[in-house]
């Protein structure tokens, strides 16, 4: 078990933890937030979000960070372990009235060090896009509200596109915009493009090309948050009804669904590789779910509250073509790890199929991720090769924090024998299993699914086909009686489960869409820290550091084991700097 770090009661917040990688310690003249560090009133208010670039502008700071606390948008140098944060000067400072921003994000590929192009999404539904550098305002997307009147709660710049982004709102609708192109002065007509099981694709019925160039409609209730896959090829969205939809972005295809325990859920996020993609919600689990075999391998139980936000650690993430080794985690095990979220990780798929293939040498695999939630609690989570390849008879002390030697393989590297659905069945679970395991892809998932580059743009929309593939799921009612006594209900009272909802959560209960608890192998944190007075709500893995933000908007840098001690006082003149990714 991990020590303690920072002291010794329950319920006091630590300031440092140790896994077995090392010592990592909060660096409290790193904190950012607002330059009185008044900390902000929080009740009511949007949650607080970070987003990162790299500008490589070769001064030694080339990243900037940008947060938004209550009303207001800040925009610093981020100096990260290696300078103390100077809160006196922020690059760009805004404070908007009537409306709050929710969500923002960079345009990593048109970056600079002269300009950036960063969104921010609005309580409203509003969407701008500033250039903080310059300190330009852009554009006003759906000024007038036209075309959705919801608060927004995701926004992301489609990858390698330097002109498209997705905003998502609580409306439960997504909208494909085009900066380039104008919103119009009457509400939008939309043509039905594509229909599935419970979503629908629209275009933009106009004489002129105008914003949005897509409405989709996805479940039922808010649409919580979607990420796009490594490749960009793929798109995961997670909703307020309990579902996470997995979708080919360009086709507009469903892929594979997956259900929460109970309530709806908040995060998503895609292992470096694009093989696994974690939910968390409401349930207060962390779900891994395969996108190769379109189905749950493990849930984490360690929150006592809402999951609010997950993450992969591309830095942590271990691929060995060896007999598993104790992990080291020294800066040497991950040079070729670096590029690993950006580069799709080509090398390890090769290694990954060269497992499959051959059974000469293992390869061991270790993924880290993290969660962090509304109990104020940070937790880190090692997938490990016993969870990822079930061969042999499993224990539930496995995956107790002491995994020392423990190592997983990304998810679905079995994946061979799931490449078509329905004449395929994954390898059994570790324990025995009722349920049938058949993969629930209706879009016919291929093992090369991840490989080659990001399609060239969205511009071949307009020529989808029309033709509605029927998407079956396996939802098939299983006559028994479920129950939900085993899972903790320390957070029952704040159960929200979407009446609405089609689909009756009891009947997703012990089927391939929502495995009971003892059906899939259950995870346990390798930490769980006190680390924040109030909810969490970022969670950011970077080379030199992770960055956590809470609602009283407060941003913290947690130095990794061995960049602690760079630290220099914000008068003196800037260390050089390392690249983020």
């Amino acid at each position: 078990m991990a020590t303690e770090g920072g002291g010794k009661k329950m319920n006091e917040i630590k300031t440092q933890f140790t896994t077995r990688e090392g010592l990592y310690k909060l660096l409290p003249h790193s904190e950012y937030s607002r330059p009185n560090r008044v900390p902000f009133n929080s009740q009511g208010s949007n949650p607080v979000r970070v987003s990162f670039v790299n500008l490589n502008d070769q001064s030694g700071n080339g990243n900037r960070l940008c947060f938004n606390v209550g009303r207001e948008l800040y925009f610093y140098i981020y100096k990260g372990v290696r300078k103390a944060a100077d809160l006196s000067k922020p690059i760009d400072k805004r404070i908007y009235k009537g409306t709050q921003p929710t969500c923002h994000d960079f345009n990593h590929l048109t970056a600079t060090a002269e300009s950036v192009s960063l969104l921010v999404g609005f309580s409203a539904g509003q969407v701008q896009l500033i250039d903080p550098i310059k300190k330009e305002t852009s554009k006003l997307f759906n000024e007038e509200r036209l075309i959705d009147k919801s608060r927004i709660t995701c926004v992301k710049w489609v990858p390698g596109s330097e002109s498209l982004f997705l905003v998502a709102h609580s409306s439960g609708n997504m909208y494909l915009y085009n900066v380039e192109h104008t919103c119009g002065t009457t509400a939008p007509h939309y043509q039905l493009l594509k229909q599935g099981e419970s979503f629908a694709v629209h275009t933009c019925k106009s004489k002129s090309t105008r914003n949005p160039l897509l409405k989709w409609t996805v479940g039922e209730g808010a649409l919580n948050e979607f990420a796009f896959s490594p490749d960009g090829k793929f798109l995961a969205c997670v909703s307020q009804d309990g579902f996470l939809r997995v979708f080919n972005f360009d086709s507009v295809e469903l892929h594979g669904t997956m259900k929460s325990y109970f309530g709806g859920l908040l995060c998503v996020c895609w292992s470096p590789d694009g093989k696994y993609i974690v939910t968390g919600g409401e349930d207060d689990l962390v779900t891994v779910w395969s996108f190769l075999d379109c189905r749950v391998i493990a849930r984490g139980h360690g929150h006592k509250s809402w999951v609010s936000v997950v993450a992969f650690d591309p830095y942590t993430t271990s691929v060995e073509e060896s007999d598993p080794m104790e992990f080291s985690g020294s800066d040497e095990d991950f040079q070729d790890l670096l590029h690993f979220g950006r580069d799709r990780a080509n090398s390890t798929q090769s290694r990954l199929s060269k497992r499959n293939s051959t059974d000469s040498r293992p390869v061991s695999v270790t993924y880290r991720f993290g969660s962090v939630g509304q109990d104020t609690q940070l937790c880190l989570w090692d997938l490990t090769e016993d969870i990822l390849f079930p061969h042999q008879p499993l224990s539930r002390a496995r995956t107790h924090t002491n995994v020392m030697n423990a190592t997983s393989p990304p998810a679905g590297s079995n994946g061979n024998s799931v490449t078509t659905p329905g004449n395929s069945v994954p390898p059994p679970l570790p324990r025995s299993n009722s349920l049938p395991h058949s993969a629930v892809s209706n879009a016919g998932s291929k093992s090369s699914v991840m490989d080659g580059a990001i399609a060239s743009g969205v511009s071949k929309f307009a020529t989808l086909s029309l033709h509605d593939r029927k998407e079956r799921h396996h939802e098939k009612d299983h006559k028994r009686n479920h129950s939900m006594g085993h899972i903790s209900s320390k957070s029952s009272d704040k159960l929200n489960l979407v009446t609405k909802a089609k689909t009756d959560p009891a009947k997703t209960l012990g089927t391939s869409l929502c495995p009971r608890m003892e059906d899939v192998p259950l995870l346990e944190p390798l930490i769980c820290k006190k680390i924040a007075h109030e909810r969490l709500t970022v969670l950011v893995f970077l080379e030199d550091c992770i960055v956590t933000a809470c609602q009283e908007g407060f941003i913290c840098t947690w130095a990794r084991p061995g960049k602690v001690g760079l630290l220099s006082s914000p008068n003196q003149a800037s260390s050089p700097g390392g690249t983020v990714v």
